[in-house]
């Protein structure tokens, strides 16, 4: 764990990338550790209150699975846990996904393979979109995995992680297209489909989260 001092002070270029503004998004910029650019997602806003465990919990679990992808191309470096409730990770010197003008059949082919790496070490990714994916010098890197899930190997066929993979898969055919235009075939849609049970737990999550945001206003 690194202290609250090696952070720094923000580089003057583009310092803050992205303010935390929803419950429990943490205030995002560009800072240097050790002498090294570097992404920070913080939540020190939360210190001292009734949501900070969550925000520590939030950290803790992400710096878990960039722990378990260490040297993966795919994935930034962890560069250490800043007081508990900051994570400090690889600057990544590319373009997001969904800002390319155009990207070819070989970056998603490479995401493809990745997803397919990361579901095979019991980890779905769980928030893929253009804005979780950077590409750079051709090779895309996945970023946030704060909603990734960690599921044991003697779990890794049960119907919710299946379901966790597909939904990955599902989300990866959907930007593609979106990107590329290429159409997802007529069978792989359907076999990528959710069940209803898994329609009404997304429905049950996403009211108790209004309700929860609301309360918390």
């Amino acid at each position: 764990m690194l202290p609250d001092h090696a952070v720094g002070r923000p580089v003057a270029e583009n310092q803050l990338l992205k303010r935390g503004e929803r419950l429990l998004e943490p205030d995002v910029y560009r800072a240097r550790i050790n002498g090294r650019l570097a992404v920070i997602k913080d939540y020190r806003r939360y210190r001292g209150t009734v949501l900070a465990p969550f925000a520590r919990l939030l950290v803790r679990r992400e710096a878990r699975v960039l722990r378990q992808l260490a040297g993966w191309k795919h994935a930034p470096a962890l560069l250490g846990v800043i007081g508990g409730l900051a994570l400090g990770m690889e600057y990544v010197n590319g373009q997001t996904l969904s800002s390319l003008q155009a990207a070819d059949a070989q970056v998603f082919d490479q995401l493809h393979k990745a997803l397919e790496r990361l579901h095979q070490q019991g980890i779905t990714h769980n928030d893929l979109h253009g804005t979780n994916v950077m590409v750079a010098a051709g090779v895309p890197v996945l970023i946030d995995f704060t909603s990734a899930w960690r599921t044991p190997r003697w779990r890794h066929n049960n119907p919710l992680a299946r379901q966790l993979r597909r939904s990955d898969l599902k989300n990866l055919l959907k930007l593609r297209k979106r990107v590329t235009g290429t159409e997802v075939p007529s069978e792989l849609a359907a076999s990528l489909a959710e069940p209803g049970w898994v329609r009404l737990i997304r429905q049950g999550w996403k009211q108790a989260y209004r309700r929860f945001k609301a309360h918390n206003a």
